[in-house]
């Protein structure tokens, strides 16, 4: 089948067909399917190149050295602040020139008046993790319509936010701020002279879905800033633990004990600077005597028993005699070389 154009040519009272050029459709498929081989190529590319960098990101997070830890998490959350710091710059918006407002101004009676008249009604609009946006505004003229005075709740709050929501709600609304209540609550007042605005949410306010992405934004930027600070410390309390014991890769330790054959070494080192070493001779079974060396050290032995009294060599003399001990030892040595003799009668 071919595919082609066919005109109906009626000329001179005759029927024609005229068959005219046919359409290749085959070309622009071919490209197509180039084009299509050409992002697969991208997208492996693509794939390999994150697999590197998930691999890297890995092994920084497994390392036995803490500090190469810390310091990855510092980088990865400080580009993370830097990024929200960005977003949050996109939902800024230009304050629209302030409307010339002259309320009039309200007495001490009338202020009291209003307050008991706020207090005892119930009608409110909230203003939640959103903040103040347009919808805020819009409610408060809906209420104004049939009340004069209006209650703004402000939950979750923090701490001196309440004053700074008031300025705002009174520039956008052009009302009259009452009171600011304990439980984080504004009355509102209308004005003497009201009326009603064509345009009930302004301009320079932010829509319901926008200010809670903002909001995200803004909750996400502060624990990470809080989240920078924890891991700085923990830096900075790691680099003195490092200076003052050293730090786990270092090859100098505190105790070194080499073997060597039948000798042993024990070296110890002191923070204080001053060295204590202790040699001594392990036993050789071979051999029937046992020697053993004394203790050396160029710390007084004082320091250590300062409460104990000395001894002295009566008193040594008391438990031990030279003479009982050296009788006692050649009859172990005779026991020993007789056992020996023995057995080796009994293998011949």
């Amino acid at each position: 089948m071919s595919n082609g154009l066919v005109k109906l040519d009626i000329s001179n009272g005759i029927a024609r067909f005229d068959v005219g050029e046919q359409n290749d459709k085959r070309k622009p498929e071919k490209k197509s399917a180039m084009s299509k081989k050409k992002k697969k190529k991208l997208k492996k590319a693509k794939r390999s190149e994150l697999r590197f960098f998930r691999l890297k990101a890995r092994k920084k997070l497994k390392s036995a050295n803490p500090e190469v830890r810390i310091k990855y998490k510092l980088e990865k959350t400080k580009r993370k602040e830097a990024w929200l710091i960005e977003k949050l710059l996109k939902y800024e918006i230009q304050k629209a020139p302030a409307q010339i407002n002259d309320p009039e101004p309200l007495t001490a009676e009338e202020r009291f008046y209003l307050k008991r008249i706020g207090q005892k009604h119930k009608n409110y609009a909230p203003v939640g993790v959103r903040g103040i946006f347009g919808g805020v505004i819009l409610n408060m003229h809906l209420h104004w319509k049939r009340h004069e005075t209006v209650k703004v709740i402000c939950k979750p709050c923090k701490p001196g936010q309440v004053h700074q929501y008031a300025d705002e709600i009174a520039r956008l609304s052009g009302g009259i701020v009452i009171d600011i209540m304990k439980d984080n609550t504004i009355i509102f007042y209308r004005g003497k002279n009201y009326v009603r605005p064509k345009i009930l949410s302004p301009e320079d306010t932010l829509s319901k879905k926008k200010a809670l992405e903002k909001y995200r934004f803004e909750q996400s930027l502060e624990s990470a800033k809080h989240f920078i600070s924890v891991l700085e410390k923990e830096l900075e309390d790691y680099h003195k633990h490092a200076a003052l014991y050293g730090k786990p890769g270092d090859q100098t330790a505190r105790t070194k004990f080499t073997n060597q054959g039948s000798n042993a070494k024990l070296n110890l080192v002191d923070n204080t600077g001053g060295d204590a070493t202790c040699s001594y001779e392990t036993v050789d079974y071979r051999d029937e005597r046992v020697t053993t060396k004394g203790y050396k050290s160029s710390i007084d032995s004082g320091d250590f028993f300062s409460d104990s009294a000395p001894e002295t060599e009566e008193d040594d003399s008391e438990f031990y005699d030279d003479d009982d001990m050296g009788s006692q030892s050649d009859d172990i040595v005779d026991s020993v070389s007789e056992s020996e003799t023995e057995d080796r009668n009994l293998r011949t």
